[in-house]
């Protein structure tokens, strides 16, 4: 440990005997380092930014979705720096005023991308930046560069967001326009074309409707009374099932009843009986009891005409079911007659004459074609028009400039306070690494002991120096010279720091 620490001390003695080499390379580093960090131009960003409204009902009603409307903002800030765009704002700012040929139109596009930014980091706010550096031009000059960059990026936002939906469907207008005229020209020509073949030719005038189309429907009608007719006998199968297992008439209690109907009453009465608590001692249990094995032996030795009855209400019900479901099979088979006769009649026309059928289906079919052609050209022209009055409508709510483009009052960057410091500190670290590096390459010791490790020999003594007082003296007036040159370079680090500072106070 103490070899350690006369290492050190060693080490110290010797940078301490060369510190006026460490102080005169701190000094060049420092100037050197300074005057490097003072060339660094300023650099100033201007920020805005733009809200754009992505939802509304009334869009939303005529087809402009959120979804629609968040493709086309995506695209506008997508080509918001094209090479287009960037051209447009080189040649309406400060940045074109020196560009004369097309490589330098290149190098400025080439920097201006590098310069603007546009995030969109929460829905449908943009945020716009543009930085500028001073080379060339004062403080003042660049902080406003920075804001007309941004406020020209702004403008083309604007224009690409309001205008080019709106160009685009006026092109599209123009277009559906021009082919609904053709289409009107070609379905008036085909329609003529139709009305002459069924005046010419009027057993073949099916109403517009082809006979193939007719003979289609037909069959698909057949079919569907097919199924009805199964359906119907179906139910009336079940009807008749129900019917065959219900009685005409129903047993009544009472006279009108006949013995059964007494018997029937005659056991009521018993379970009243029991029921108001009487027991089967009781002389009227036993009396009915009686009566009830009176009634019993009558109604055996009675056949089933004898029994006495009520019309049944559900078997006249389903009697009344049963005819309905009768009428309507008949009336659904009449249906189907009617029909098959008109899928004969039609057959037989296009087996009489195929060639004069084919000719008529495709007439038909070539109407059908066009007219369809036609609605659907006119429904997205009417659909196009209302979204074109939305949009023009909407589109001056809907985009919001919510922070204007800002005029930066001081520059972002260069740090020069933390490059100052740091000059300063790699000035004195290079001087200390001289003093230190030279002390290395001379051929001294600083201590005996190091003396001892390096020739092997022990050494027996070491003389101290011995100083004159006036040798002292000068030697006092030399660390004083010293300690004001040192204190000369942290005075200037602190001159240009406050320089600093106070430039940035007054800066734009």
């Amino acid at each position: 440990m103490d070899s350690v620490f006369d290492d050190l001390k060693a080490t110290a003695f010797s940078i301490w005997n060369r510190r006026w080499l460490a102080l005169a390379v701190a000094w060049g580093v420092c100037l050197i380092g300074w005057l490097v960090v003072a060339l660094i131009p300023n650099t100033f960003e201007s920020h805005a930014r733009v809200y754009v409204q992505m939802h509304d009902p009334v869009a939303a009603q005529v087809g402009l979705s959120d979804t629609d409307r968040q493709h086309d903002i995506d695209r506008v800030r997508d080509t918001l720096t094209s090479r287009e765009h960037l051209e447009k704002v080189v040649r309406s700012t400060p940045l074109g005023d020196r560009v004369t040929t097309q490589k330098q139109m290149d190098a400025a596009v080439l920097g201006l991308s590098n310069m603007v930014k546009i995030n969109n980091d929460q829905d449908s706010l943009f945020e716009i930046t543009a930085t500028s550096r001073s080379m060339g031009l004062s403080d003042r000059d660049s902080a406003l560069l920075a804001r007309q960059i941004v406020q020209r990026m702004i403008d083309i936002f604007r224009d690409e967001n309001n205008g080019t939906n709106l160009g685009e469907m006026k092109n599209t207008m123009g277009f559906i326009e021009q082919q609904l005229i053709d289409r009107q020209r070609d379905l008036a020509a085909a329609e003529q074309h139709r009305m002459d073949f069924e005046q010419k030719h009027p057993e073949m005038a099916q109403g517009g409707i082809s006979m193939i189309q007719r003979l289609e429907q037909d069959r698909e009608q057949l079919r569907s009374l097919d199924s009805d007719i199964a359906a119907a006998q179906s139910s009336f199968a079940s009807v008749s099932g129900q019917l065959a297992g219900t009685p005409a008439t129903i047993a009544v209690a009472g006279p009108q009843g006949g013995t059964r109907g007494e018997l029937a009453q005659a056991q009521a009465d018993l379970q009243a009986m029991r029921a108001r608590g009487m027991t089967e001692n009781h002389p009227d249990v036993i009396a009915q009891h009686q009566l009830i094995a009176s009634l019993r032996a009558q109604a055996s030795t009675q056949g089933p005409v004898a029994m006495g009855g009520a019309p049944n209400p559900t078997y006249s019900s389903l009697q009344s079911v049963k005819a309905d479901r009768q009428a309507a099979i008949v009336a659904l088979q009449g249906r189907r007659a009617v029909l098959q006769q008109d899928i004969d009649q039609v057959s037989a026309q296009q087996n009489a004459n195929p060639d004069l059928v084919a000719e008529a289906q495709g007439i038909s079919r070539d109407y059908e074609v066009l007219k369809q052609q036609y609605d659907k050209l006119l429904q997205s022209r009417e659909d196009l028009r209302l979204k074109g009055q939305v949009a023009t409508a909407d589109n001056g709510a809907r985009f919001q400039v919510i922070d204007p483009p800002s005029l930066p009052r001081a520059p972002t960057a260069p740090n020069r306070p933390l490059f100052l410091a740091g000059v300063l500190i790699a000035g004195i670290a290079a001087g200390i690494g001289a003093a230190f590096g030279l002390g290395e390459l001379k051929g001294t010791f600083g201590t005996t002991s190091k003396l001892t490790r390096v020739t092997g020999m022990p050494v027996l003594g070491a003389v101290s120096e011995a100083v004159a007082p006036a040798a002292r003296a000068e030697r006092a007036r030399k660390v004083r010279t010293f300690a004001m040159a040192g204190a000369a370079l942290g005075g200037v680090f602190v001159l240009l720091l406050a320089m600093e500072l106070l430039q940035r106070g007054v800066a734009v």
